[in-house]
């Protein structure tokens, strides 16, 4: 049953492990293409300190290890809490300065804030990596017959589904998100209203790059903790809220993972083609459908 020939001649087991290969990573761009989406939609800015936000979540959780004793669930919660505290120092003390400005300060701002993060962990801890094992509950893994699931990667995509799906939730169902959205549309008209506006739009930005540090943690035990983790990966985000649509919740979500599935997928049929196909699609997207798959037109 293992070694049964499917799709393209591969076995079984080589298509479905591939697929969950697929799905974890899809669940990386997912969380984080959330995060994106989340201060992009609310707040305008192209926030591409994400990358390195990620990194030092993952950092946290290292190091709150090896100096603290600090396991990983009190890491999954602890790291986002400390980098979510970062980004309202970032919120308050720079960017709520460009609001008014072109996209561009934006972008070029948060864009010198993660060279700026990458080269202070670069001095103080290498380009090497360092491992973070996995908890102890979740070692090892389960024989489902057509394949072998670790556990920490079934996790990882339980974890993932589950806070993309809350965020959205909280965003698109509750009063709480149609404030936020009000606020950013009529930020004058919610003022009058008697809501601080300016703690509305920090705390957006704290929770964004909370998302980002909780991706992190999650990522620790699966690759190597390293200073330039998020800016390997950064580009690749960029490319999926693209696609899904710049500020769609819904749309970050569904590509992140869709694109993850699609690019282990490729790595299995044609290997050479698997670091390009998500950037092709973009290409494609953007000529057919300019505001992404889940966008709104202009």
């Amino acid at each position: 049953m293992g070694t049964r020939m499917t799709l393209f001649g591969l076995s079984s087991q080589a298509l479905f492990g591939q697929l969950l290969l697929g799905l974890i990573n899809g669940s990386f761009y997912a969380v984080l293409s959330l995060g994106l989406a989340v201060i992009f939609g609310l707040l305008n800015i192209i926030n591409f300190a994400h990358g390195a936000l990620y990194m030092v979540g993952a950092f946290v959780a290292l190091l709150g290890l090896e100096y603290l004793g600090m396991n990983y669930w009190v890491a999954l919660v602890a790291a986002p809490l400390v980098v979510g505290l970062l980004g309202v120092v970032i919120e308050r003390g720079l960017l709520r300065h460009l609001y008014k400005l072109d996209h561009l300060y934006g972008l070029l701002l948060t864009f010198g804030l993660a060279l700026i993060a990458e080269g202070v962990f670069k001095y103080f801890f290498g380009v090497s990596g360092s491992s973070y094992a996995p908890p102890e509950q979740l070692q090892g893994g389960v024989d489902l017959g057509f394949m072998f699931m670790p556990l920490y990667r079934g996790w990882v995509v339980l974890a993932s589904l589950t806070v993309c799906v809350a965020t959205w939730y909280v965003i698109e169902r509750t009063p709480l998100g149609a404030t936020l959205r009000a606020a950013t549309e009529k930020p004058q008209l919610v003022q009058a209203l008697g809501i601080n506006v300016p703690v509305l739009v920090t705390a957006t930005y704290g929770v964004g790059v909370a998302l980002a540090a909780f991706a992190g943690v999650l990522a620790a035990p699966v690759m190597q903790v390293n200073p330039v983790m998020g800016s390997n990966l950064i580009i690749v985000v960029f490319a999926v809220v693209v696609i899904g649509g710049m500020g769609s919740i819904a749309g970050s979500i569904v590509t992140g993972l869709g694109l993850g599935i699609v690019e282990g997928l490729t790595k299995l049929i044609y290997p050479e083609a698997s670091a390009v196909v998500i950037f092709v699609i973009m290409i494609v997207v953007l000529l057919l459908r300019p505001a992404g798959l889940f966008g709104k037109q202009a």
